[in-house]
């Protein structure tokens, strides 16, 4: 017989996390004592640039929950989207130029629309390292050879990433 507590274990999880992360940052500040106030500031910057980033990008997701149909999702981002899906996610990731993490709300909602799996992890992936602004920075000061054969290493990985992930979380379902 199971007892329910009234918390699933997803619903801790993240304050276990959190509890862990505190507890190495506590650690790491004793141990490195001259690091704690560079550690402070940094920590400060990074609170204040996700306040004034996170709610506009909650309030865009929530127009795009609105807007944006599961049809138009399934269609071009679904599990029958193929490989003009994952074309799709790379363009998507690739045009914003914001900090990641305003990419994971609109992750989360690609996800209850129907969105392959491997799809969202190509845009995130794209978001992270292929922005069309740092692709011509890098051509700029490092040359077409370089931003080319990077562009392509890059693509490469971001797809077989989306693929096995896709993989791994389908055999983690099932089991």
């Amino acid at each position: 017989m199971r007892l329910r507590t009234g918390r699933s274990k997803s619903a801790v999880r993240p304050w276990v996390l959190l509890g862990i992360i505190l507890a190495v940052a506590v650690m790491l500040v004793i141990a490195f004592p001259g690091r704690g106030q560079a550690t402070r500031a940094a920590s400060v910057r990074l609170l204040v640039e996700m306040a004034a980033v996170l709610p506009a990008a909650m309030v865009l997701m929530g127009l795009f929950a609105v807007w944006v149909s599961n049809d138009t999702v399934t269609k071009y981002l679904g599990q029958a989207s193929g490989v003009k899906g994952i074309a799709f996610a790379l363009l998507l990731g690739a045009m914003p130029s914001g900090p990641l993490y305003a990419a994971f709300p609109m992750a989360a909602e690609l996800l209850k629309k129907g969105a392959r799996v491997s799809n969202v992890v190509v845009l995130l992936s794209a978001w992270a390292c292929i922005s069309i602004p740092q692709e011509l920075v890098e051509l700029q000061f490092l040359g077409v050879k370089f931003m080319a054969a990077r562009l392509v290493l890059t693509i490469a990985a971001v797809v077989i990433m989306g693929l096995v992930t896709e993989r791994l979380v389908a055999r983690r379902q099932t089991s």
